[in-house]
């Protein structure tokens, strides 16, 4: 098993990766940054996030695991005192492997078309005011947009900014996107529908920009400056993520452990 490992930076991450290497090692485990099969994430969701961009180039052939090292993880399945239990499974047994929907991003430029994945969320701001926008569903006017800005999220990132949000919880089994709004503004010109909307997999949104205006464009973690913004397509990309599992961890037990904070016993 070839395996690279990305931690958050901080003592207590790097003593585990350093704990991981030396395990995996005496396991006959391979370690290889370039053409890993398997990626440990040690930290947070934001660790996780960080090695999914990082090999978002050869997501077709990996799948990720996560550790968490401070409060629980979304993507997480292990803690922190758990490491050798996670090599004993990863050296005895195939792990089940679980696939995530992700977002794809076009956003078309005056000079070029950017192609981008997303695991959470793609986020849209306003810089030096409001953000306008015209929004199309499958290639008809859905609705005219001023406000602070909009959130295309997966379902795995339906409980991330969505959420706060008031955007829905989605199963990632759904295939879909969900589209929220920041702080909309409606009058007679402006209006919006006011809740987020679900996409399914074959359907697409186009975000066009309405006025000359400097973008805050955040793919996840990822944040990029942008003046000459002519649209961007949204849509529920071809290729999914995989995430390596050796023990069960259903994705509402996820919900309730994150939000609501207690185990069923």
């Amino acid at each position: 098993m070839r395996y690279a490992v990305i931690d958050r930076g901080d003592e207590l991450s790097k003593s585990l990766a350093q704990q991981f290497h030396t395990l995996a090692e005496k396991r006959g485990f391979v370690r290889h940054s370039d053409q890993p099969d398997i990626v440990i994430s040690i930290g947070g969701d934001g660790t996780l996030l960080e090695a999914f961009h990082t090999y978002v180039h050869r997501i077709a052939n990996v799948a990720f695991v996560g550790i968490h090292t401070g409060h629980l993880g979304f993507y997480a399945d292990w803690k922190a005192d758990e490491l050798e239990e996670l090599v004993a499974h990863m050296a005895e047994k195939p792990p089940q492997i679980v696939k995530y929907p992700l977002a794809q991003i076009e956003v078309e430029t005056s000079d070029a078309t950017l192609t981008y994945l997303a695991l959470n969320e793609f986020t849209l701001k306003g810089v030096d005011g409001t953000l306008v926008a015209q929004i199309d569903i499958n290639d008809e006017l859905f609705e005219m947009f001023r406000g602070d800005g909009i959130v295309i999220s997966t379902p795995s990132g339906s409980t991330a900014y969505n959420k706060s949000l008031g955007g829905a919880i989605v199963h990632p089994s759904i295939q879909s996107l969900q589209i929220a709004e920041i702080a909309s503004i409606n009058n007679r010109v402006f209006r919006t529908l006011g809740s987020s909307v679900l996409l399914p997999k074959h359907h697409h949104c186009d975000i066009i920009s309405r006025k000359e205006q400097r973008i805050q464009l955040a793919i996840d973690h990822i944040n990029q400056m942008h003046t000459d913004i002519r649209s961007i397509r949204c849509s529920v990309a071809s290729n999914v993520v995989s995430f390596a599992r050796y023990r069960p961890f259903p994705f509402w037990n996820r919900v309730r452990e994150a939000f609501l904070g207690y185990d069923v016993k």
